[in-house]
This record gives structure tokens, sequence and C-alpha cells, in this order.
């Protein structure tokens, strides 16, 4: 699994281990209607209990910690869609140049 939020984890750990939510919250120690609420997204599991919950599907956990994106306070954007502006402004030039630069002569005036 990819970056996902407590519920798309707990939902998908549970359908993935074909249990119901009742079994689920069984073998995890919640109750039923706490396990929907965290599956929907009404209430945020701590770690801890998120852990407990995965555990009881069956299902391990591996953390990987990076460093946060931190907001550019000038731009108001974050790096990566600041990024993202610098890529889409490089595509607005031309991947390749003439052969031959084509430019005026400054200074100089051809006399016919």
């Amino acid at each position: 699994m990819s970056c996902m939020d407590a519920e798309t984890l707990i939902r998908t750990a549970r359908t993935e281990a074909r249990l119901s939510v009742r079994e689920l919250a069984r073998r995890a120690g919640t109750s039923h209607s706490t396990l929907v609420a965290y599956e929907q997204g009404r209430k945020d599991p701590t770690v801890g209990t998120l852990n407990r919950i995965l555990r009881a599907a069956d299902v391990g956990v591996d953390v990987t910690l990076r460093p946060r994106v931190r907001r550019d306070p000038l731009t108001e954007l974050d790096r990566g869609d600041e990024l993202l502006e610098v890529l889409n402004l490089a595509e607005m030039f031309p991947a390749r140049h003439d052969e031959s630069l084509q430019m005026p002569v400054f200074g100089r005036r051809d006399v016919a």
C-alpha cells in the first residue's frame, strides 16, 4: 500500500482479510460502531489503535519517515507545487532551437 489515510488503511486491510466489520472489531478489541466511524472517517484512531486494528486483520505496518515539504512564505506554494509551476513554465519554451540563430545585429546599418 502506498500513502493512505487511516480510513482507507482499515477498510482495505479488512476487505483483503475477508473480515466483516463486526469480526475485525471483535479481534481488535473495539466496538463495531467505533470501527465503522474509523472506516467512514468520522473518527481518527490513535497510532496505537490503528496498529492494533491492522494487526487484527493480519496486516503488517511499515513506516517511513521523510522530511515534510514546507510552504514557501513568499509564494504561499508548497515546494512540490512550486516545482510543478517551474515545470509547467519550462514546457512553454521550445525543447530545441533552430540550427541557426536568427537575430538582428545592433549598431550596424545595411546600406542598400
